[in-house]
């Protein structure tokens, strides 16, 4: 049908939306005492719960399936989960959540030279320019010139980020195509709050966390709030968001359209801060969307030359996380 490409695109820009919130949902909890694992732990142990009954009717009549990709699930969970949020939160503590997200982006270009190296997959020239435009338009968004200060510990915590990120789309690129996409979801995020509960129960991860009043979009409110934004918002609807608009795009052109999440943190820091977009950020914002009509026109002319050989069954692609 000629709405499903229409329907596709809305509902990856909505779980773009909802992703965006996440740093700014973290910061309040960060600011009032929290560490990141704490914070990582409630998002994804709220989730796994939340989408644990889908997943399981998901799953009726084929637990073989689970079984022969519990492997699988545990380092999505390690990499794509437990990694990729610690690392991001931890930055989101040194450096603006738009930074933040840039350096986990950055994942993007490491699945390109990953699949390059790897498995011998050169990106064509479309897919280069518009990963080029796409990332440039994100420096842009974020106005990295007018930026005072970067903290090395953030830039290495972003740079983790980026490393779980790529894990990410390497593992769900290559998963068994029988796996329901909720499954996976919620699998994940069950492994990756396990293994930093164990983690933080040894002492090697801070866990720490205050229940009293924090200061959300300038206002006092309770901790709760945050709590379900991260979770309910930024988890739940945009991982389900995800499922279903990659299912209808695909997996690459997904993973570029999740660039715009930079962009609605941007745009969401102006509703709730009051920071209103400069040219240069709206500038920006046209650049990633040429770069994402780049990526689809690429795939319009051949098969995918970027990310991992695609299951007949489009995965869940995010970002942020």
């Amino acid at each position: 049908m000629h709405s499903r490409p229409a329907a596709g695109a809305a509902l990856a820009l909505l779980s773009a939306v909802t992703f965006a919130t996440s740093g700014t949902f973290a910061r309040s909890l960060i600011d009032a005492g929290w560490s990141a694992g704490s914070a990582v732990i409630a998002r994804v142990g709220i989730a796994a719960l939340v989408l644990a009954i889908p997943a399981l009717l998901s799953l009726r009549g084929r637990w073989a399936v689970l079984r022969s990709n519990a492997t699988a699930i545990g380092l999505f969970g390690l990499l794509g989960v437990a990694l990729a949020q610690v690392c991001f939160f931890n930055a989101v503590r040194y450096l603006p959540v738009g930074v933040a997200l840039l350096l986990e982006y950055l994942g993007i270009i490491l699945v390109v030279g990953w699949m390059w190296v790897r498995h011998g997959q050169r990106p064509r020239r479309l897919t280069v320019a518009g990963s080029v435009a796409a990332l440039a338009g994100l420096a842009f968004v974020l106005d990295l010139a007018g930026t005072a200060d970067f903290h090395p510990v953030g830039v290495l915590w972003g740079l983790g980020a980026a490393i779980g990120l790529a894990g990410y789309f390497v593992l769900a690129g290559r998963v068994d195509p029988r796996l329901p996409s909720v499954a996976l979801a919620s699998g994940g995020m069950a492994v990756g709050a396990a293994v930093l509960l164990l983690v933080g129960l040894t002492g090697l991860l801070p866990l720490h966390a205050t229940f009293g009043e924090v200061t959300f979009a300038g206002q006092p409110t309770s901790w709760l709030l945050p709590i379900a934004g991260l979770s309910l918002v930024a988890a739940v609807i945009a991982y389900l968001a995800g499922i279903a608009g990659t299912r209808i795009l695909g997996p690459r052109l997904s993973s570029f359209v999740g660039l715009t999440e930079v962009l609605f943190a941007v745009l969401i820091a102006w509703l709730f801060l009051n920071e209103l977009p400069t040219g240069w950020q709206l500038f920006g914002g046209a650049m990633i969307i040429a770069g994402v009509a780049l990526v689809r026109l690429d795939e319009l002319r051949g098969t995918p030359a970027v990310s991992a050989p695609v299951s007949t069954e489009p995965e869940l692609v995010l970002a942020g996380r």
